[in-house]
């Protein structure tokens, strides 16, 4: 959900010309597999690192670069002590968070090189050590959205996905937590524990995690052999696990409409993540005071579990179409909240999140996909959150609940597991539905803004018509759209209308039953939009 710290990650005017993704890639590159072996201790900060990297070149190379956190003048970042790969001593060059290796030959196209990076180091982020709430040394990852590097050797961006196991070793009265399924722990001298969490699905980094505190556990339910736990602080172990048992009716409601859950287990963490909560991947982390004993978060946990198919399992390719993420987390939330408590909720929730759309375009006017912000950080907005789900709200109601629901699960289906952009989306909409789509994405996602309309109404009594006037007074910008009016007649009735905007400047006449008395605009909340309607005498 990552709102937690809204408003230091709040959206940011930059200016630049390049419509592109800011972080340079490497086509020759394939991460498979990441083994990543770290020492804890309870006497200082300092991490010590074993990375085990299995990578294919998709073409021959002889160097390449990843990325890591150098270190500073200061205590923070990762020194590189050894570089290896089959027992042979690399070459190596780590500057400006990059770590660039030489290979002792050219490689050969679909050629696989395992490294084995020897490395330690105080991060300054990524793996944030602290005190929980009850004073509790604790150690959280928090990669998102491209802090990763900060305490591990990756390709840290969203585009390369890889199996991930994390072989923690640390102080023995702690318990570990991580992606993936537990496969050891064991106790070692010295009074410490090693305990290994192994994923085989490819993730990204950002979604890369491990927590590791005093907890309190319990598995909470099964859900088709989906082992689902809640791991909180041992101080409030009763409201925690009350107020994250909520997680199993979330996974049950995903998988039914919208394709199997990608993983095996799903744990719901109390932690010290910066934001509301962090989707990591089958291991969510959600704030400490997540957890009152009043089931306050619902809202909350319906979020990230929605990411684990959107965001997760279908992972945006590049930063500027996060709302693939952000967009579908907060529109399936709302459609589990429709689905668990009703309409009237459901029209409250989109009511206020059109409301923070049009506070936030006061201030800022950038589309969704917005090739121009050049940090990752800055790329949460009302734009990639409320907005993003507004466009998946209106295309749900230009297709239809049936067409939209075998659209999302077909395009899970062919999705599921692989990174997408937003005409990934498009095209399987197109497909699905017959129709083009090009103007609805193009406007609603390439194009700032949204519709700002002032109509005007005439009734003329001798044709028994209404006479509408409807002129779009947002600026420069132009949106076609449905329009629907509600019309209340002197003699109690309602009629309902819907008009085709396709103009900035519009007329339109229809025949009504009685006299109108008022008329209202998008009675039915399909519409992403701001308006004034009055009779013109």
């Amino acid at each position: 959900m990552k709102r937690f710290l809204f408003g230091l990650l709040f959206f940011s005017l930059i200016s630049s010309a390049l419509a592109r993704d800011f972080y340079l890639k490497n086509p020759a590159l394939d991460i498979e597999r990441y083994q990543f072996y770290i020492e804890l201790s309870d006497q200082s900060d300092l991490i010590k690192g074993r990375a085990l990297i299995s990578l294919r070149t998709l073409s021959p190379l002889q160097e390449f670069a990843l990325d890591l956190a150098s270190q500073t003048e200061g205590m923070h970042g990762m020194q590189v002590l050894q570089i290896k790969a089959r027992e042979q001593t690399l070459q190596f060059e780590h500057v400006n968070d990059r770590l660039t290796i030489h290979l002792p030959k050219v490689s050969e196209s679909r050629e696989l090189v395992n490294l084995e990076i020897s490395y330690q180091g105080i991060p300054k982020s990524g793996l944030h050590i602290s005190k929980n709430k009850y004073g509790d040394r604790v150690f959280f990852a928090d990669n998102w959205p491209d802090q990763g590097h900060q305490w591990l050797p990756t390709i840290d961006h969203p585009s390369d996905k890889a199996a991930v196991e994390f072989i923690v070793t640390a102080p023995a009265h702690y318990a570990v937590v991580a992606n993936g399924l537990k496969v050891e722990e064991s106790k070692l001298d010295g009074d410490r524990k090693l305990t290994h969490w192994r994923e085989d699905v490819p993730i990204a980094v950002k979604v890369m995690v491990i927590g590791v505190a005093d907890f309190a556990v319990q598995e909470s339910a099964k859900l088709d052999d989906i082992s689902i736990t809640s791991w909180v602080f041992p101080q409030n172990r009763v409201e925690g696990f009350h107020d994250y048992a909520v997680a199993a009716k979330a996974l049950d409601y995903f998988q039914k409409n919208v394709g199997p859950y990608p993983y095996k287990k799903l744990a719901n963490v109390q932690s010290k993540t910066r934001f509301g909560g962090l989707e990591n991947a089958n291991t969510i982390f959600y704030f400490e005071n997540s957890v009152t004993g009043k089931g306050e978060q619902e809202a909350l946990v319906a979020h990230e579990i929605a990411h684990q198919w959107f965001g997760n399992s279908t992972t945006e390719n590049d930063w500027h179409h996060v709302w693939l993420s952000e967009g579908f987390a907060t529109y399936f939330t709302n459609l589990y909240i429709e689905h668990t408590y009703g309409r009237e909720r459901f029209v409250r929730q989109i009511l206020a999140d059109r409301e923070k759309i049009i506070r936030y375009h006061q201030r800022v006017n950038r589309p969704i996909v917005d090739t121009e912000i050049r940090d990752p950080k800055q790329v949460l907005s009302p734009n990639t959150y409320e907005k993003a789900g507004w466009v998946l709200h209106m295309l749900r109601q230009e297709l239809g609940d049936e067409i939209f629901w075998n659209g999302i699960r077909q395009y899970y289906a062919k999705f599921s597991g692989k990174n997408v952009l937003s005409n990934d989306f498009q095209t399987v909409m197109e497909q699905v539905s017959g129709k083009d789509l090009a103007t609805f994405f193009k406007q609603w996602l390439d194009q700032a803004g949204y519709p700002k309309l002032a109509v005007q109404w005439q009734f003329e009594a001798d044709k028994k018509t209404v006479k509408i006037k409807v002129e779009q007074v947002q600026g420069a910008t132009q949106f076609e759209f449905p329009l629907d009016l509600a019309v209340q007649t002197s003699d109690g009735k309602i009629q309902l209308q819907t008009l085709r905007i396709t103009q900035k400047n519009q007329e339109f006449s229809f025949p009504v039953t009685g006299n109108p008395k008022l008329i209202s605009l998008d009675p039915m909340v399909r519409l992403l939009m701001e308006g004034k309607v009055e009779p013109n005498l």
